[in-house]
């Protein structure tokens, strides 16, 4: 069975895409899939879609994968960038066939927003001071390692790229920040 792949673009996914494309390598396939499988469920959510639609549009997305894996071209792009392309594609392509002549009418985006409640803005800044504060109780390497993970919105490989520590280290810091955060500021959770 193939090892599970350890960086996003790293020549180990590149290998399972040519494994599926050559030999139709199921066990590659369900290697890259529980490896991406759930990071494009999440970019969908994070990008508006519904839980139900993020689902269905990253398994369709694996499904394309293993469709096209003889169209991936490791010289154009990594695998993560030629996955997450093919997940965009199918993101266009679903909202275009959900909208009707009734889309048209105006984005409520578009129109300013209601202004804030008071009681609701003084919530939420109370909150930001707890959760700067709590950061700031964290030992330096486990802050830096929540700040990458959940406010600039990395992958935890690219978090090990960029620090220039193992993946174990990674989560090891994430989870024991994740602990200390939630004793801290366990009525906000």
């Amino acid at each position: 069975m193939t090892q599970p792949a350890k960086a996003p673009d790293g020549p180990d996914h590149a290998a399972l895409i040519e494994a599926i494309a050559v030999r139709r390598d199921r066990a590659a396939f369900a290697d890259l899939f529980a490896y991406f499988a759930p990071r494009v469920k999440a970019w969908m959510l994070r990008a508006g879609s519904g839980p139900t639609a993020a689902e269905e549009l990253a398994q369709e997305t694996m499904l394309a994968v293993w469709q096209k894996a003889r169209l991936f071209d490791p010289a154009r792009a990594g695998a993560s960038t030629w996955i997450f392309t093919i997940a965009r594609n199918l993101r266009i392509d679903s909202l275009r066939r959900e909208r009707h002549p009734s889309d048209l009418m105006p984005d409520p985006l578009e129109e300013p927003a209601a202004p804030m409640q008071a009681d609701h803005v003084l919530a939420m800044s109370q909150q930001e001071i707890r959760i700067r504060s709590a950061l700031a109780v964290l030992p330096p390497e486990q802050a830096d390692v929540i700040r990458k993970a959940f406010f600039e919105d990395k992958v935890h490989a690219e978090i090990e790229k960029e620090l220039g520590i193992p993946l174990g280290t990674v989560k090891s810091r994430l989870r024991l920040a994740i602990g200390r955060l939630r004793s801290v500021l366990g009525d906000l959770g």
